[in-house]
């Protein structure tokens, strides 16, 4: 059990299993596309968002007390690998949204047109899409750019650092605070 629970990959792996027994052995009437896109998309999502909320309210906070010869084992180790799942999380999400709202629907036609143009059927997944393409436009245009400067993983001098710390951090704070509405829009569009 411990080699099995010591493999991420093999976890993940046999919880896809059980998830796809569990769709067609009790849904397998019904099990779609686009079901299981929208699964995907909720799964990217929490990773997502969850990265995002772990980056927010438990790394930046603790990183000041945290001395400081332990600091390379968080900036070294821990952040590069959380900023990549964290930004392939955004690009999955987003791109399992999108072909989400791209497939057609029981009408016959997508839906994903009249949702980024705020048509007033699809205002709000309409709000909630834009809020995410903002979000995953600031974790790889701005959030990764100024992570690679401020953990070391391009060249860069301590005091582009340290700006490239501060831009990462306000535009990480900036998707907690757009992640608020989004999620709302997101349940509720689907749920309301």
């Amino acid at each position: 059990m411990d080699k099995f629970f010591g493999n991420l990959h093999a976890v993940l792996g046999a919880g896809l299993v059980l998830a796809i027994a569990l769709m067609f052995g009790l849904h397998g009437d019904y099990v779609s596309a686009p079901a299981v896109l929208r699964w995907l998309h909720l799964f990217f999502g929490i990773v997502w968002i969850g990265l995002l909320y772990y980056f927010n309210f438990v790394q930046i906070p603790t990183m000041p007390s945290v001395p400081a010869e332990l600091k390379p084992g968080v900036s070294k180790y821990i952040a590069p690998k959380a900023l990549f799942w964290f930004r392939w999380g955004a690009a999955f999400t987003v791109l399992t949204g999108l072909a989400v709202a791209a497939h057609p629907v029981k009408g016959g036609a997508s839906y994903l047109v009249e949702a980024l143009t705020l048509d007033a059927n699809y205002r709000l997944i309409g709000v909630g899409m834009w809020l995410a393409l903002i979000m995953a436009f600031n974790v790889w245009f701005v959030i990764w750019p100024a992570q690679k400067k401020a953990l070391g993983l391009v060249e860069a001098d301590d005091a582009a650092k340290a700006k490239a710390a501060k831009t990462a951090m306000i535009f990480s704070r900036t998707n907690t605070l757009l992640s608020i509405p989004m999620l709302y829009a997101m349940v509720s569009a689907n749920h309301g």
